[in-house]
């Protein structure tokens, strides 16, 4: 009973992610994609709608659910990744596409959501969001670095997700 109220009366995703603030995020993923040939997305959600809280959906399974209508698994290179934040569970969850499996472990993966759990609990969501960006960023060039002179599609909008 207690999740099912979180998700009817979730925090606001929009005062937690002004304008400016979205602007600043689009920044950090447009710099951190300048340095690899991957493709990262980051998508806010308030809450879940009550009946998918009351089947038992779990922020994991909402992740799988957007990454898929986003179209991050939809890259050249199979090299997607998704950053989602569900507000209501106050979750974190990372959806990397096949190409990078075998080549960032679950650790990896959990250390940028620690660093990103970390910047929310001091309060700062915006923070929070571009240190996950650039740690995700991190790992992409480690596996799929920018080839000087090599032309590089952009093939996913830069800008957040707000999904309320």
């Amino acid at each position: 009973m207690k999740r099912l109220l979180r998700h009817l009366f979730p925090p606001s995703s929009r005062r937690l992610f002004p304008e400016d603030s979205l602007h600043r995020i689009a920044d950090a993923v447009k710099t951190g994609e300048a340095r690899h040939r991957g493709e990262v997305c980051f998508a806010v959600e308030a809450g879940l709608p009550a009946r998918a809280v009351l089947r038992g959906m779990q922020a994991r399974d909402r992740a799988h659910q957007v990454f898929g209508q986003l179209r991050v698994w939809d890259t050249e290179a199979n090299n997607g990744v998704l950053l989602y934040l569900l507000l209501a569970d106050h979750r974190i969850e990372i959806v990397a596409d096949r190409g990078l499996k075998g080549l960032v472990s679950d650790e990896q993966w959990r250390g940028v959501c620690q660093l990103m759990e970390e910047r929310l609990k001091a309060g700062d969501a915006e923070d929070a969001v571009i240190a996950g960006v650039t740690a995700a960023s991190d790992l992409l060039a480690a596996h799929f670095p920018r080839v000087p002179g090599e032309a590089d599609e952009n093939e996913l909008p830069d800008r957040p997700y707000l999904l309320d």
